[in-house]
Order: C-alpha cells, then sequence, then structure tokens
C-alpha cells in the first residue's frame, strides 16, 4: 500500500505555474492571525465606544425632548400672560380711581370692572401666574421687585419699600414681570 503524501493533490494532477513557491513559516501565519485579530478588536472596540456614544446621545436626546416638553406645558403660555398684564393693570387703575361718588353714580359699570378683574385673576392663577404683592415698609428683593426710583424717606431704612407702583407676576417658578416699586435710600 502506498504512503499518503503531505498534499491533499498527487504531483500529477498540480497545475504547473511559473510562479515560484513561497515557503510561508508558522510563525509568518501565526504573525498575520495575530495583526487580523488586533484589526478586528479595535474595530470592535471603536464600534462599542461609537454605540455607547450614541445611545448616550439619543438618552440625552430624550431627556431635552421631556424637558422641553414640560417647559411648553408649564411656560408655553408665558407670552399671553404677559401681553393680559397691561389688562389687569388698567382694569386694578380703574378700580381704584373709582370714588365713592363714582360707586354711587355707576355701581353697576363699577361691579361689572370688579367681575372681570376678579374673572382675569382667576383665569391667570389657574393657569399658575401668581401675583406679587409687596407692602410698603417691605425688604427691596432684586429677585421680585424692579426698582424704578430711590427717595431717602424718614422712617424708613434703606432699602425698604416705600411705593408700590404695579404688582408684579410669577409664572410657576418663572418671573414674567417684576413688581415696580420705589425703595428708600439712605436718609441725608
Amino acid at each position: 500500500m502506498a504512503e499518503p503524501k503531505d498534499t491533499p493533490f498527487p504531483e500529477a494532477e498540480m497545475p504547473e505555474d511559473d510562479t515560484p513557491e513561497v515557503a510561508v513559516s508558522e510563525h509568518d501565519v501565526i504573525a498575520d492571525l495575530e495583526a487580523r485579530l488586533a484589526t478586528t478588536e479595535a474595530e470592535r472596540d471603536d464600534m462599542r465606544d461609537r454605540m455607547i456614544r450614541a445611545l448616550a446621545e439619543a438618552e440625552n436626546s430624550r431627556k431635552r425632548a421631556e424637558k422641553d416638553r414640560r417647559d411648553a406645558q408649564l411656560y408655553g403660555g408665558s407670552k399671553i400672560a404677559r401681553d393680559m398684564l397691561p389688562v389687569y393693570d388698567n382694569l386694578a387703575r380703574a378700580l381704584n380711581a373709582a370714588t365713592e361718588d363714582t360707586r354711587a353714580a355707576a355701581g353697576g359699570l363699577v361691579e361689572g370692572v370688579e367681575l372681570t378683574l376678579r374673572e382675569l385673576t382667576g383665569i391667570l392663577n389657574k393657569h399658575g401666574v401668581e401675583r406679587i404683592c409687596p407692602e410698603v415698609g417691605d425688604r427691596f428683593d432684586p429677585h421680585l421687585h424692579q426698582a424704578m426710583f430711590e427717595a431717602p424717606v424718614p422712617d424708613f431704612k434703606a432699602g425698604q419699600i416705600i411705593q408700590v407702583m404695579a404688582e408684579g407676576f410669577m409664572l410657576h417658578d418663572q418671573l414674567l414681570r417684576p413688581a415696580h416699586v420705589g425703595v428708600s435710600s439712605a436718609p441725608a
């Protein structure tokens, strides 16, 4: 019986070509495989890093969209609320200007203005708009009040409110308009 040869094909069946046979050593094959493995691992690590970054970006986008949705729900009406504040101011001024004689002569009109102001206040409150109503003698707060003037006034400490010209308004935790006040400066 004939001994098997190292090649799977008998020499007679091997095509003849002019290419010289290159001896590939086992060491070269291992080095080539190790290089390909290192390249594949680097590609895998790069893809993993890109995937993690993409997932993080998607999560950040989701959180931003959720925050934008909440803000739109809470503060979406801020522009119209801000536009309604002069209406509130005018109705309040009309009521403050009404004297006892006016109330007696045009009681229905004054009552209508009062009801309109009450309804407007209710609607603003329903949508999260709250009044900032400082009192004379309160401490000036630059986060809630806007100083329209300063004047030295006896019996008032510096930084106390001496006059309230217009109420301020907050929409949830956001300032729509500061209260317009006069502030006492240090007495002369």
